[in-house]
């Protein structure tokens, strides 16, 4: 993985950008999130997520394991699961 000082503000765009675009109650996983911001792998994509300030919604993407991942504090399941994300503690089928 490169370093976060690699990661590029158009990493981060498109990466927001890809994210803002899955539906309510859908999922990608980090890697072909990573695929398709053209990015080295699913490390890099969860690293700009999880440094990221924008708040992207970010339950809507997955470990390729289809586990969700864990809930901040802040955000209760319950909030998550009526704004159409995955249950934490969930597997999700990926098909």
């Amino acid at each position: 993985m490169p370093p976060v000082s690699a990661i590029t503000d158009a990493d981060v765009e498109r990466v927001r950008r890809l994210v803002a675009a899955i539906p309510p109650g859908r999922v990608t996983t980090y890697g072909d999130l990573a695929a398709a911001a053209g990015l080295a792998g699913p490390r890099v994509a969860g690293t700009i997520m999880r440094l990221d300030s924008a708040d992207p919604p970010w339950p809507r993407v997955i470990a390729a394991s289809g586990r969700p991942p864990a809930h901040p504090p802040a955000r209760p399941p319950t909030r998550l699961t009526t704004r159409g994300h995955p249950a934490p503690n969930v597997r999700v089928v990926i098909t």
